[in-house]
């Protein structure tokens, strides 16, 4: 090893999206936005739920569950970026960085597992409706989110600690807004094997087990779509599912956007696909859900006519 690369990294340099200031001042307005929409659209979305004694169901507590999340991975990214914005500067700790890939990835795995609880619960509704209530029971469904939040929790401690056990270089400058592990990972000057065998398996698992989980659940939906004799039961069906696929389909699209291409070095194309996995999609999904959904509209209705 080099004599320059024995200095230990104490901060690392989020570079951000763009090098030129005008661009950067149009980023920062963008995802001030888009985080102020973030912020109040799934909390509206949560009181909506809470105060509706209508929506206390199995599909609209994951909901809920579903918005605290978007919330909560919304937060481990944007703040720390309009902040260092505001004040001129590029750094982030390197304890900062390694409590900011934590939560990013127990937030961004939790939302795969609730959207596949959430596919599970419509699978359940569509397929075996007499049964619902019996197999929804609501002790079920704090199991099934309390089993996904130690699942994700225990499998973004293991990254980070392996992370944490690595060597940091004279190198420390990240092109991103926020300490991406992929990039993280790369400045290292220690052997990163290990990582690299943990992120293919654990990580693989992770991310396969919610998406074939999802993938089977639409299965046995379709199956049962098809064998209906009336298109007013298959539009009720697809008006049902209509806004969990969507969401689906947003949220895997940017997963493969980032991490399920080859790519050498950092691309526009990985910086698009990141905006929207860390901070369209958070935004956009309570849109979805309320846009498509009457009960969601006039829960909210009841709401703005309150106060």
């Amino acid at each position: 090893m080099d004599g320059d690369n024995h200095t230990t990294v104490t901060e690392f340099l989020l570079l951000g999206l763009s090098e030129e200031s005008e661009q950067e001042d149009v980023v920062f307005g963008m995802f001030l936005g888009m985080y102020t929409v973030t912020i109040s659209g799934n909390l509206l979305i949560i009181l909506a739920i809470s105060c509706d004694p209508r929506l206390h169901t199995p599909m609209y507590f994951f909901l809920a569950n579903l918005s605290s999340v978007d919330i909560c991975f919304s937060s481990v990214t944007v703040p720390k970026a309009l902040v260092n914005h505001v004040v001129g500067s590029k750094s982030i700790s390197y304890m900062e960085c390694m409590t900011q890939i934590f939560f990013l990835f127990v937030f961004g795995n939790m939302d795969s597992f609730l959207l596949s609880v959430m596919a599970y619960d419509r699978y359940v509704a569509i397929c075996h409706p007499l049964h619902y209530t019996l197999m929804m029971r609501p002790r079920l469904c704090v199991l099934l989110v309390a089993i996904s939040w130690v699942i994700t929790n225990l499998h973004a401690l293991l990254h980070t600690l392996l992370l944490v056990h690595l060597t940091f270089c004279s190198h420390n400058a990240v092109p991103h807004f926020y300490c991406d592990p992929y990039l993280i990972l790369k400045l290292s000057c220690s052997d990163t094997f290990i990582n690299d065998v943990t992120a293919f398996t654990a990580g693989g698992v992770i991310c396969l087990t919610p998406f074939v989980c999802i993938v089977v659940s639409y299965a046995y939906i379709f199956s049962k779509v098809l064998k209906m004799p009336s298109v007013q039961g298959i539009r009720k069906v697809m008006s049902t599912c209509g806004s969990h696929l969507t969401v689906v389909c947003l949220f895997y699209g940017a997963i493969l956007g980032v991490y399920m291409h080859p790519s050498s070095s950092y691309s526009l194309q990985d910086a698009v696909a990141s905006v929207i996995f860390t901070v369209v999609t958070p935004m956009t999904n309570p849109f979805i859900y309320s846009l498509r959904n009457r009960d969601i509209k006039g829960a909210l209705r009841k709401i703005i006519l309150r106060s």
